[in-house]
């Protein structure tokens, strides 16, 4: 599938609700119509973040710092000391964390979703482990090392192993941001770090159909020498030459070509991750653009090559972002949400967004605030998945159409966006005001072989146009629409 949609769904959460005082939930519990009622939108994958083992131990230490104190208070007035479980992407190992299923349960629920066709995607942290992690214990040759001079000089970015006595080891870290202190930095500089991370690959591979990679421009070559220069020998970092990723994604392929990987990507480096062997990689640009740059600068990102486009990831939220209707408002994330879901590559939606939760959540929390569904945000979706469940927008080919001029000294046509599906005779017609103001614009269609008048039907707003073929070829199909009003037309 060229265009599919996937669900991000904080596992760890989804199981309180299916909890009670006396037990607690296990992915055997949530039932079968839960999943039935995603695939009925449309939705191919489902990514369940958090499902690996972590260390319960490292929550103590590390997750009661002001800052991330202050965002649990934020997101959960009543929060206690035993609502915090710990970051999921701190783990012990690539073990299944017990408290959620075990191997055979897994199997159990892949068969299901295959039966209502639906395909699962799994973590995968490249870049670290937790700080307690018995890989650490056993294997401390897999982590960076550094010396006693730098611990002492950086005891945020360094730190003694209770483990192993007079070693000091880095914690995981994003370049441009404090260390993650629960963490602790693969060497990506060693060989064996990288034949054990693609073990570890395989046997994720073995149990679900794709990886979701954690940060993965973290373990690019420029990216680590960068990152640790001055914590490694210069000659060490000289001797990099292949990608790890080159080699993991190739690797994991032989075994099963139908695999995918998704980069987390930033920093202007998705493209080299797509050629590094990457199926799909975050597409965070256009979301920023969306929040707060120019229309033509909209249109500039969505005009990259066809190969780039489809491999995005298009998203509004997930577990790092605000929440869409906090972030943009309800008429807003609206029409981003008809935007991200008509164009081309993978559609992201995170579990909530459907009902339009407004609270962001730190991904320590074990509980969520209760919060209500809105019903004009249900029905939105419920809308907007009618619509773009169909083939013509998962197998079609998408087209960017230009908005004219309505007439003369008419300055606003863009604001409106305009492209176009086809498959297999199928024709879909998207049109978007993204501004607050009522605009207006022409377009021209390729309607050869049509008769002298021809039908639009609206079919986000049930509505049925009839229009002249002849106007529409000489002059372009008139449009006006409201501000962040849209219209999806069957043609």
């Amino acid at each position: 599938m060229l265009h599919p949609k996937i669900l991000e769904i904080n596992i760890r959460l989804l199981l309180t609700r299916y909890s009670t005082k006396d037990r607690k939930a296990t992915l055997k519990d949530i039932p079968n119509s839960y999943w039935e009622n995603i695939a009925e939108k449309g939705i191919q994958y489902i990514w369940l973040m958090g499902i690996w083992e972590t260390c319960d131990s490292v929550i103590e230490k590390c997750c009661f710092e002001e800052g991330l104190v202050n965002s649990y208070s934020r997101a959960l007035k009543d929060w206690t000391k035993e609502d915090i479980i710990g970051s999921p992407y701190s783990i012990n190992n690539y073990e299944l964390n017990k408290s959620i299923c075990n191997v055979d349960e897994l199997k159990h629920f892949t068969a299901f979703l295959k039966s209502i066709e639906l395909k699962l995607i799994l973590d995968f942290i490249p870049n670290h482990f937790s700080v307690d992690s018995e890989i650490l214990k056993n294997k401390p040759e897999l982590f960076l090392q550094t010396n006693s001079e730098h611990h002492i000089q950086d005891q945020h970015t360094f730190f003694q192993s209770e483990y192993h006595e007079n070693k000091f080891f880095a914690h995981g870290r994003d370049p441009f941001f404090p260390a993650w202190t629960d963490t602790v930095q693969l060497n990506y500089f060693n060989e064996e770090t990288r034949k054990f991370m693609i073990e570890n690959l395989l046997k994720i591979a073995a149990i679900c159909d794709g990886v979701r990679c954690d940060m993965a421009m973290l373990v690019m070559n420029n990216v680590l020498k960068n990152t640790w220069r001055g914590t490694i020998e210069n000659n060490i970092a000289a001797n990099l030459s292949v990608e790890f990723w080159n080699e993991a994604i190739e690797t994991v392929k032989k075994k099963n070509k139908n695999f995918i990987f998704i980069a987390e990507a930033y920093w202007d480096l998705e493209w080299q991750l797509q050629n590094c062997g990457f199926d799909f990689t975050y597409d965070k640009r256009l979301l920023d653009r969306l929040e707060n740059a120019p229309n033509y600068s909209i249109m500039e990102h969505l005009r990259a090559t066809k190969e780039y486009q489809e491999r995005s990831v298009r998203f509004l939220e997930n577990h790092d972002e605000d929440r869409a209707i906090t972030k943009f408002g309800f008429e807003k994330s609206f029409a981003a949400a008809i935007i991200i879901s008509t164009v081309q590559g993978m559609k992201l939606y995170f579990d909530g967004q459907f009902e339009g939760k407004k609270i962001k959540l730190p991904i320590q929390l074990g509980r969520e605030p209760k919060e209500l569904a809105n019903p004009r945000v249900v029905k939105f979706y419920k809308n907007l998945f009618s619509v773009t469940n169909h083939d013509v927008f998962n197998y079609g080919e998408w087209e960017i159409l230009y908005m004219q001029q309505a007439w003369e000294g008419n300055i606003n046509n863009e604001n409106i966006f305009a492209w176009k599906w086809n498959y297999k005779n199928e024709n879909r017609l998207v049109l978007i005001n993204y501004s607050d103001k009522t605009s207006q614009g022409r377009i021209k269609l390729d309607l050869n072989g049509y008769e002298d008048v021809f039908q639009l039907k609206d079919l986000l707003n049930n509505k049925i146009y009839t229009r002249s073929v002849e106007e529409v070829h000489h002059i372009g199909l008139f449009i006006e629409l409201g501000g962040y009003k849209a219209h999806i037309f069957e043609y």
